[in-house]
């Protein structure tokens, strides 16, 4: 019972069986109303008849003689017939019948007003004077003397050896078969409501199959699935949507594996970078404390000018770490504003260009527009520039070149940092923005990246819908460049 098919064969089993039964009383009882509406049709003269044989309550005063011998002749020719005479209030003046086979004294002679007038619809049921409690159908008339009511022929209808008689043939082959029909019909429509629900559920019991099979594996297998059809119905629907939610869920999968593998070398990579300059740092100041007053005051100012400059490198790697786990956690949100590119980017020349000059390095700008507006959130955006030249200035040798450009296009302004430094090899430019990638070009400048610039960088754009390139050659310099949306400002 727990299968499907199951449940909905219990239920049509249920069902057929509750139907079959409610028509097999239904049709008895229609059965029963059709035979009781032909009796009385088909003998409703039969009071009128007998009525008119005899004088039968002459001054109030019946004739039983007469009642008696003409029931007798009634019986003859229908014996489930029952005759009674009654005054005009309904009283049982006498009967053809044993005594004390009578238990009422009056009928109710409403429904005989009805059927003589002819004013209801057959069936009409009577009183039963031998029961008390059944009522039958019959036929009626009235007696008159001189035009005078003096009261009516009652004729039952289906005595007591009618009902002999029925439960005589409900017994009888006639019945069985009856009941082994009606049997019959019900395990036919059982059947083939099996059938049908087994033709029905194949499928789905099919689909569950495939479901758990690809389950089991992880994921890793593909669905087979019969292709969609023109015509598809719910199942085809529910195959489709299984095809398209374990794809989705097997590349979840994979992308949480891939988190993990990155949150490992996260793990590894942070802890090696926080040694080394905790590290550093620690070598220096035991240096200072044990030979503090062997030390000439050039060589203590000189591990101090090493201590702190790994103290500075170390909360700029905190930094980056606490900015790019908030990129990551989707915490921050762009604050969007409309402000000038070009200004931007001046302000980012002016910032490095101390530091650029310190090197020997020329840092140059080329702006093709004064005036392209964009919207975007201007501290991130300026964060991302600051990473750029700041990388481009880590990698460029001394007498190297720093450019930073800006065209406008017709829907966005595009802006690009390039350099004459090492270039990065084509086989490493997939991998630089990831976390903690430091490549191996760039004289030694590698000690001195976090390796999380660039994962910044790329975090920051993705928020504003903008995807950065990278056109580099080795020993030629490096070109990163990106676009923002060109927003007009009004005159």
């Amino acid at each position: 019972m727990n299968t499907l098919f199951a449940k909905l064969s219990a239920a049509l089993l249920v069902i057929v069986i509750l139907m079959g039964s409610v028509f097999f009383v239904a049709g008895r009882i229609n059965t029963q109303l059709y035979y009781e509406e032909l009796t009385q049709r088909l003998n409703a003269p039969i009071a009128m008849y007998v009525t008119g044989q005899r004088d039968l309550i002459r001054n109030g005063i019946p004739d039983l003689d007469s009642l008696t011998e003409l029931a007798s002749h009634a019986m003859v020719i229908n014996p489930t017939a029952e005759i009674y005479l009654l005054d005009s209030n309904g009283n049982i003046l006498g009967h053809g019948l044993p005594p004390d086979t009578v238990m009422l004294e009056r009928v109710e002679i409403a429904p005989l007003k009805e059927l003589i007038a002819g004013s209801a619809t057959m069936p009409i049921r009577g009183d039963d004077p031998r029961s008390g409690s059944t009522r039958k159908v019959f036929s009626a008339f009235e007696v008159r003397n001189e035009e005078r009511l003096e009261g009516y022929l009652y004729v039952v209808l289906g005595g007591q050896n009618y009902e002999a008689l029925s439960r005589d043939i409900g017994s009888s082959y006639v019945g069985k078969i009856s009941l082994y029909i009606a049997v019959a019909v019900v395990l036919a429509a059982a059947i083939v409501g099996l059938l049908v629900f087994g033709l029905l559920t194949r499928r789905l019991k099919k689909l569950s199959v495939e479901m758990r099979r690809v389950s089991d594996s992880g994921f890793e297998q593909v669905p087979c699935v019969e292709p969609a059809s023109a015509n598809d119905d719910e199942i085809d629907q529910l195959a489709r949507s299984f095809v398209s939610m374990s794809g989705k869920i097997k590349e979840q999968l994979a992308q949480l594996k891939e988190n993990d593998n990155l949150r490992r070398e996260l793990v590894s990579n942070i802890s090696h970078d926080l040694r080394t300059p905790l590290s550093a740092m620690q070598g220096y100041l035991e240096t200072l404390i044990i030979k503090g007053e062997t030390l000439s005051a050039e060589e203590r100012e000189r591990y101090l000018k090493i201590a702190r400059r790994h103290t500075v490198r170390l909360g700029s790697l905190i930094g980056d770490l606490f900015e790019l786990s908030k990129l990551d956690s989707a915490s921050v949100t762009p604050q969007l504003e409309s402000f000038s590119v070009p200004e931007l980017v001046q302000d980012i020349a002016q910032e490095f260009q101390l530091q650029a000059e310190k090197k020997n390095i020329t840092l140059s700008l080329k702006l093709d527009t004064n005036s392209a507006f964009t919207i975007g959130d201007i501290g991130l955006i300026q964060r991302v520039l600051e990473n750029l030249v700041r990388n481009a200035i880590r990698f460029t040798p001394v007498g190297g070149e720093v450019t930073l450009s800006i065209s406008e296009r017709p829907q966005s302004v595009s802006v690009a940092v390039s350099d004459t430094g090492a270039g990065i090899p084509d086989n490493e430019i997939s991998h630089i923005f990831d976390r903690f990638y430091r490549s191996d070009q760039g004289n030694g400048s590698r000690s001195d990246s976090s390796g999380l610039g660039l994962a910044i960088v790329k975090k920051i754009l993705d928020l504003h819908d903008s995807r950065i390139t990278v056109v580099s050659k080795v020993d030629a310099g490096t070109r990163f460049e990106f676009e923002l949306p060109l927003h007009r400002q009004a005159a």
